[in-house]
């Protein structure tokens, strides 16, 4: 496991310390939890989702192309 450190505002330390009491968590547990449910839940799509990007041949296409070039190095960062 790893340690971090991290500063925040009186006001934010409070609601998550009140969020985690309502969780029954510890403070550390609690944002280890919100972070995890916040990664998961923003980083991915619905299976439905999905089944719409898929469905516009496209979108699909220019997404290949996309990732290609990026593969070959063949983009600026901007």
């Amino acid at each position: 496991m790893k340690t971090i450190t991290m500063r925040v505002d009186d006001s934010i330390y409070e609601m998550i310390k009140r969020a985690a009491e309502g969780q029954r968590r510890n403070i550390s547990n609690f944002i280890e939890y919100a972070t995890l449910q916040y990664l998961t839940s923003s980083q991915y799509v619905s299976d439905d989702e999905m089944n719409e990007i898929l469905s516009e041949e496209s979108l699909v296409e220019s997404l290949k192309r996309g990732l290609k070039e990026a593969e070959n190095g063949e983009y600026t960062v901007v």
